[in-house]
């Protein structure tokens, strides 16, 4: 969990000068993690992914560690944000 959260706070701050809220929640089967800023840009993983190259791994690791990932932005509000969901422990 740790390492997608740096991955997305990292993301916000390299791409949208940082983050405004980080949220975590969990209920029995999922944890929820929400990164709100408001850059203008869309993560995606880049593709093709290249493991030798340096940098644009992030979003290929969310996405390889997580169940699920999306970006929600708000009608009439700059930003968005980023959520990602991990299988909680059992």
């Amino acid at each position: 969990m740790l390492l997608v959260v740096s991955e997305l706070v990292t993301n916000a701050c390299l791409h949208a000068e940082g983050p405004d809220h980080l949220a975590i929640t969990c209920d029995k089967k999922v944890i929820r993690l929400e990164v709100t800023d408001r850059g203008p840009g869309q993560p995606a993983p880049r593709t093709p992914h290249r493991a030798g190259r340096p940098g644009g791994h992030g979003m290929f690791i969310v996405q390889r560690l997580c169940l699920d990932w999306g970006v929600v932005r708000a009608p009439d509000v700059a930003g968005k944000t980023v959520w990602a969901e991990l299988g909680a422990p059992a």
